[in-house]
């Protein structure tokens, strides 16, 4: 063989290693794009209800994706359905309470995320390197974490003793107040989109208006924004599953609610 043969010969041996190494670094890549989207099998699931409460949200996010669950309550008997619940998991009876295969759950956003991560990959929630990201993962916090807490901590308090006036720190006003300005920006709480952070927020924002912890007219913003997601499909099937009579064992509005009045910024979690 000639000098010129045999270069040519390396020459194409190395073209020939290097398209081999590139398949083989693009396999994993070309997997993982080919299973993008596709979550894993969903194990069989129950819902332990309350109707009117947390539990709603497991069973809107299940109606949203069109998956298979089971519900378990008492239509019409909120203490016959606690009974259900305690029977099944008596340590710390909750709802929601979902039996996940052979698991036993607690914590509506732990159990929604989950479901989402691990069957249902790229809906109800923004790309991880979205812009939206952050803020959805906030809200999905943010909705028990600072919201509720904040909420049912005042309305306890202030149906022991009416309210003379707000505190100048963050109360149920101040936490309602900071949904309000980000929805004069966003149309949703995942931002561009519809997403599990609105399923998450419906419900304490529900209680801030419908207790009178808040005055609603304040918020122009939220009240357009629930009635959004309380037009979807999802939601009315959810509703006439898990809500067939309407509301049951509400709680008692407050008389009144705290006047607003000035406050300094303060801590929130």
């Amino acid at each position: 063989m000639t000098r010129q043969g045999t270069h040519m010969t390396i020459e194409l041996n190395r073209r020939a290693g290097l398209a081999a190494l590139a398949s083989l670094a693009a396999a994993p890549v070309a997997a993982a794009a080919a299973t993008q989207g596709k979550g894993s099998p969903l194990p069989p699931i129950s819902i332990y209800h309350l109707e009117g409460r947390r539990s709603e949200r497991v069973v809107w996010l299940m109606e949203e994706l069109g998956f298979p669950y089971k519900l378990e309550f008492k239509r019409g008997d909120l203490m016959g359905s606690m009974a259900l619940i305690k029977a099944f998991s008596p340590i710390v009876p909750m709802a929601p309470t979902v039996k996940y295969g052979d698991q036993v759950l607690v914590e509506s956003g732990a159990i929604m995320e989950l479901i989402l991560n691990r069957h249902a990959p790229g809906k109800l929630q923004p790309d991880l390197g979205s812009a939206d990201y952050p803020h959805y993962l906030m809200w999905m916090h943010y909705a028990e974490g600072s919201l509720a807490a904040k909420l049912f901590s005042d309305y306890r308090a202030w149906m022991q003793q009416p309210p003379k006036e707000r505190s100048r720190l963050v109360d149920s006003e101040a936490v309602v107040e900071f949904a309000e300005e980000f929805l004069k920006a966003h149309e949703w709480f995942g931002g561009a989109a519809f997403s599990a952070a609105d399923i998450m927020m419906l419900f304490p924002l529900r209680v801030a208006t419908e207790l009178n912890i808040v005055d609603a007219v304040q918020f122009p913003k939220v009240a357009a924004w629930k009635a959004r997601v309380e037009a979807r499909p999802a939601y009315q099937r959810m509703l006439a599953k898990a809500r067939p009579d309407g509301m049951i064992g509400m709680l008692r509005a407050l008389p009144q609610h705290a006047p607003s009045g000035p406050r300094s910024p303060g801590p929130t979690r």
